[in-house]
């Protein structure tokens, strides 16, 4: 048995269910602009490090998306028939670039929706299209110029857009560097060049990371369908013991909401297999949002293994007397532990090493980030000694949000991380499932509940707004509830995915004035918009209460808010 320290890399993929309803529009295109940046990319680096071994994590919600836009592309091309993205309408020219100013100025705004450094000022072009309209303030000039652009400058706008969010991979393709090259004056040719590349991409992704899993070189875990917090479903009293003093909703349960955490576990593992074809043996509960009863609910589905964050760890062992001289050194971190009688293993991740990836070594040379990641986990290796190879170091973030703030999407920094680790006398990646069998573990008495975001739920939880946006979503199960007997069989099912897409965790991780406004806003308006639809596929008029905003926003969270530093 090799005495190398055990690292699991688990990177989690997940998008929110962004269509108007079931079938609507898509509000925002983070699925199809992620899945040709990153998830593209992502399965890249794997694929030319055949010995390095991680865990890739999906929400079954953004699967489905994926397979979604991959077949309205593919239609579109087939036959013309318009997509159900507005602004991949508007890139394959299925919609006429709009006439009217304020429609316009939407447009270039949403065009500046990347990371500047890294994703618009590298590209003379595009930095240039969008300098001419420098802030997103109304003045005269402004005015007349909008009016009188040709339609041109909004093409061009919108192959700059793409090809800047396309993967570090696709960037090296024939035919993205011929277009990059081309730089202006793109002709619809090109407009259906780049999205048949986009189509390819968004096919391929899916299959790429289940031949990767096939060859064992990858364990593919799940969260619920719609990424709902599941001890929050199970029981709000699950916030207390972190939030003793925090205001709790007006409603003092999610109603029948054990049931409803069930339906996420049983239909995201139903639709994990269509895409996949095996059941997952792990499954990264949203958030990493553990709890007594949401372990019991995995114990059920026979799941081998979960993971949560570092305070839970800290929180769980406190009230379960471990070892405190383990606890000290952090010996006790770097294995898996059961929860009394419970069969499914709950590790726990490094945060400090996480938060390294997912916010500081995008500003370090690729090569010092990777030597000093190397050297925390050999200083880890070398405190454990002869036990090394009983231990393992679980690195766990998200697999999208981070790679806009490197250069090159986190080219180097993966490229050279991965040959160091697969190259390593001291270190060997593995997976949960296939690191179980060869590391020691412990129990627990108790597990605190508590997320991967500083061991509590108060990033979901415990606020004016938070807990208010509880109480419309607990509105709407009581008006389910009352409703869905009275409904065929059709409309039950369609009503029944409606309440789950409402049930995400996303809505409530964006409400809170520490939040960029923009970002609010969409999550806030999506938010209501769902609970809308709702109400009328129970056949029922929406509350007034909905046409009203939740929260505002206004902060500067690093990294726009799109993840937690622990």
């Amino acid at each position: 048995m090799s005495n190398k320290l055990n690292l699991v890399l688990c990177w989690h993929m997940h998008q929110p269910y962004y269509r108007e309803g079931l079938n609507g529009d898509y509000q925002l295109p983070w699925v199809y602009l992620h899945a040709i940046k990153d998830y593209d990319d992502m399965a890249d680096h794997l694929e030319n490090h055949p010995r390095m071994k991680t865990v890739v994590n999906f929400a079954p919600v953004l699967l489905e998306q994926l397979d979604d836009y991959a077949k309205q592309i593919k239609t579109f091309l087939s036959n013309g028939t318009a997509m159900s993205d507005p602004l991949l309408n508007l890139l394959g020219g299925a919609t006429p670039i709009p006439p009217n100013v304020s429609e316009r100025r939407e447009l270039i705004q949403t065009c500046r929706r990347a990371h500047a450094p890294r994703m618009i000022d590298p590209y003379p072009h595009f930095h240039a299209l969008l300098q001419q309209f420098p802030s997103s303030e109304r003045d005269s000039g402004q005015e007349m110029l909008l009016a009188y652009l040709d339609e041109q400058y909004f093409v061009d706008l919108l192959m700059w857009y793409h090809l800047a969010w396309c993967s570090y991979r696709l960037k090296q393709t024939p035919e993205i560097r011929l277009l990059i090259e081309k730089a202006r004056n793109f002709s619809s040719e090109d407009q259906r060049t780049l999205l048949q590349i986009i189509q390819k991409t968004l096919e391929s992704i899916i299959p790429r990371y289940r031949k990767l899993a096939e060859r064992k070189q990858i364990e593919i875990s799940m969260t619920p369908w719609g990424h709902p917090i599941v001890p929050l479903l199970n029981d709000f009293n699950n916030m207390i013991e972190t939030q003793p003093d925090a205001p709790m909703p007006e409603h003092s349960h999610y109603p029948d909401g054990v049931a409803r955490s069930r339906w996420h576990l049983h239909y995201g593992i139903q639709r994990f297999e269509h895409f996949f074809g095996f059941k997952p043996q792990g499954i990264w509960l949203s958030e990493g949002g553990v709890s007594d009863d949401a372990l019991k609910l995995l114990d059920e589905l026979d799941i081998r293994w979960t993971a949560s964050g570092e305070a839970v760890w800290h929180h769980s062992c406190m009230t379960s007397a471990c070892n405190p001289d383990d606890m000290a050194c952090r010996r006790a971190l770097f294995i898996p532990y059961q929860l009394n009688n419970n069969q499914t293993l709950l590790y726990f991740r490094d945060d400090g090493l996480s938060d390294l990836i997912g916010f500081e070594y995008s500003k370090w040379h690729a090569d010092d980030a990777v030597t000093d990641f190397m050297g925390h986990l050999e200083r880890i290796a070398g405190s454990l000694g002869d036990e090394a190879g009983d231990h393992v170091v679980s690195v766990i973030l998200d697999g999208e949000n981070a790679w806009e703030y490197y250069p090159n999407n986190g080219h180097y920094f993966l490229d050279a991380l991965y040959r160091a680790v697969s190259t390593s006398d001291v270190i060997q990646s593995t997976t949960f499932s296939e690191a179980t069998p060869r590391v020691r573990k412990d129990t627990l008495s108790h597990l605190v509940p508590g997320s991967w975001v500083y061991g509590s739920f108060s990033t979901w939880i415990g606020s004016s707004d938070k807990n208010h946006a509880w109480d419309l979503l607990a509105d709407a199960k009581t008006a389910f509830d009352n409703r869905i007997a009275l409904l065929n069989k059709k409309k039950a099912e369609t009503a029944t995915r409606l309440l789950a897409i409402c049930e995400a965790s996303d809505w409530f991780w964006w409400f809170g004035d520490y939040n960029p406004s923009d970002s609010v806003n969409d999550f806030d308006r999506l938010f209501r918009v769902q609970l809308r639809t709702l109400y009328c596929a129970l056949d029922m008029t929406p509350p007034a209460t909905l046409d009203t905003p939740i929260s505002s926003g206004g902060g500067q969270m690093e990294n726009a808010g799109t993840m937690r530093r622990n």
